[in-house]
């Protein structure tokens, strides 16, 4: 490439960044810019009409987060090399961004020293990690920043930092089922991480109300983005076609609001929890195998984005001895069930 003018695309949705990134680059011989662009669509749409060779991509971008823009450009681009520059110093959020096949994880914080390095490395065939990442075995990477030197590439997945929870748990009533997500929420929030709420109007108003007189902000906590309530039927409707769950709009919708959580602050060890009912909406309609395919899909989440989850389920779904084996179905897609006892089930087996 040297030989001739290097194209390159920079997305971010700041325009100073845009031009820092843009500015950084022209000051090197063989280079151009040949759009700055501001959203993930859009940057999938230029991506595929202009085939350029590199690629500077941002995570936390409006309409569609860098890292599903970097899935699709990779359908319609496949020759771009990616950069990933963001502020998120997060190792999930590295390996996610990583996993689409990019190249390179620049934290912006070290674009000074490191942007042209990591350039220089990625135009090689290479694949280069900032230095701010070091403390992590991101085994994708080739390349280094700590020790600037090329290594053979590891194979090994990604470590994982914790034992993912993906539970369930059976509620009485409303009572019941506000308690039982109050704890759940409440732990999270106090240990500093963001929560995604899928819930009915109701349900969020009670639990508002639960959090507020359990002395949390609620406001606070949505304006700064670590708790993020979702009407259960807008969730539903994003990713359900003919009745059943989409796998690709539910991996887009779900990961956009993960991405959302969790680059919406700059705590670098914040993690993300979710929970909801949306899969009791589906069984309580007598679709179970729409229930089963979405607690699968959320199985996924957790794992590819190492997200906690749980899942809530009223106890009026299961009303006679036939449902035993649509409860043990259910049971059975979790890490750990809670609230089972009075339903006379089994507990899945390991």
């Amino acid at each position: 490439m040297a030989s001739s003018s290097i194209r390159v695309v920079v997305v971010d949705d700041y325009q100073r960044w845009r031009h820092l990134l843009s500015t950084t680059l022209l000051k090197q011989p063989n280079f151009s810019i040949v759009v700055e662009v501001s959203d993930g669509l859009e940057a999938v749409r230029k991506a595929g009409e202009l085939q350029p060779d590199l690629i500077l991509l941002d995570i936390g971008l409006p309409t569609l987060n860098g890292i599903e823009a970097a899935r699709r450009i990779r359908e319609v681009s496949s020759t771009s090399k990616i950069i990933f520059v963001s502020e998120n110093r997060s190792v999930d959020i590295a390996e996610a961004a990583l996993s689409t096949g990019a190249e390179g994880y620049v934290v912006k914080s070290d674009v000074a020293s490191e942007l042209l390095t990591a350039v220089d490395a990625v135009l090689q065939g290479k694949r280069f990690v900032s230095v701010s990442m070091a403390g992590h075995d991101l085994a994708s990477s080739e390349y280094r920043a700590d020790n600037h030197c090329y290594r053979e590439k590891v194979t090994e997945p990604f470590p994982t930092q914790k034992e993912i929870r993906h539970e369930v748990e059976f509620y009485a009533d409303d009572a019941g089922f506000v308690d039982g997500f109050a704890r759940f929420i409440e732990a999270a929030l106090k240990s500093g991480n963001a929560v995604i709420v899928v819930a009915t109007e109701s349900h969020h108003a009670n639990l508002s109300r639960r959090l507020v007189t359990d002395g949390f902000n609620v406001s606070a906590k949505i304006e700064e983005g670590t708790y993020i309530p979702v009407d259960v039927t807008d969730a539903l409707s994003s990713f359900m076609v003919n009745d059943f769950p989409d796998s690709v709009l539910f991996r887009k919708s779900a990961g956009d609001l993960i991405m959302r959580a969790a680059t919406g602050s700059k705590d670098e060890h914040r993690r993300v929890v979710a929970c909801g009912e949306a899969v009791h909406i589906l069984l309580a309609a007598g679709n179970l195998e729409g229930t089963i395919k979405l607690e699968q899909m959320w199985d996924e989440i957790s794992e590819s984005y190492e997200v906690d989850i749980l899942c809530g389920y009223f106890r009026s779904a299961f009303t006679n001895e036939q449902d035993t084996s649509m409860i043990e179905r259910v049971c059975a897609q979790h890490s750990a069930v809670h609230g089972q006892e009075p339903l006379q089930v089994k507990q899945p087996s390991a």
